[in-house]
């Protein structure tokens, strides 16, 4: 016997018409954000930043790649790790085919992380991924976009993610699915969580280069394909049941 509530295919119907009007009005607000993400003021980038790429050193502006608009996915992959962030390296697994289309619509993705190229190339073959990818590595970009926090800023805290400021490291934020996802990651806690995941958005206008957008955390759960998949599944995403992603060749390994 099922445990969830049981009805007609009318009652159904009349439930489904009332939860529609709800889903149009999140569609409708979700235009107007949209907007509105389009609306912010542009702030001109006028640092140099440097990357490495598979085509050799890299501007901000050789990213673009001949389009004018650029999305960059901050991946958590710091130096001294040994594989990508296993929730960033879920969401990268959609980006093969958006990349494609983006393409033709004037927009370049790339994910940007800090671990050398080598280490980059290395987990990208490992993961089947064709999308560009640029390490950052020695420079700033990271730190400047504000995924990434110094050891000093995580021992005395005033780190600033997700637009708030941080207190300080504390041991037990290293326990549970942090410490299964640093372990994963080949680092300990502290470290991995120095790297932090986020969207960065830029315009190339008459030369000059602006960032638009950026956004952390939850602000990134449109980009989780499966999750749009499992919000509509009978169960959800079921995420009471712990760590229950893994990195896609890591399944058969269960």
């Amino acid at each position: 016997m099922a445990k969830h509530k049981i009805g007609t295919r009318d009652e159904w119907r009349a439930a489904r018409i009332e939860l529609l009007q709800a889903e149009k009005e999140l569609t409708r607000r979700s235009d107007e954000l949209a907007q509105r993400r389009q609306d912010l003021p542009w702030v001109r980038v006028d640092k140099e930043y440097r990357f490495e790429t598979d085509q050799g050193p890299a501007s901000l502006k050789d990213l673009f790649r001949g389009n004018s608009q650029l999305l960059v996915y901050h991946f958590m992959f710091g130096p001294d790790y040994t594989a990508g962030c296993p929730s960033c390296s879920a969401i990268a697994d959609g980006f093969n085919g958006f990349a494609t289309h983006l393409a033709h619509h004037d927009v370049t993705l790339s994910a940007v992380s800090r671990a050398p190229l080598a280490k980059l190339q290395g987990y990208k073959k490992r993961m089947g991924w064709t999308f560009p990818w640029a390490s950052s590595f020695g420079g700033d970009f990271n730190g400047d976009f504000a995924v990434r926090i110094t050891e000093e800023q995580q021992s005395k805290g005033g780190a600033e993610y997700n637009f708030r400021r941080e207190g300080k490291w504390e041991p037990s934020y290293g326990e549970g699915p942090v410490a299964e996802f640093a372990a994963s990651s080949g680092t300990d806690a502290a470290t991995y969580v120095r790297e932090r995941p986020g969207l960065s958005a830029f315009v190339l206008e008459d030369g000059a280069v602006y960032h638009t957008y950026s956004a952390y955390a939850r602000g990134l759960d449109g980009l989780w394909g499966m999750y749009q998949w499992l919000d509509r599944a009978p169960r959800g995403r079921n995420e009471g049941d712990g760590l229950w992603w893994k990195r896609h060749d890591e399944y058969q390994k269960q």
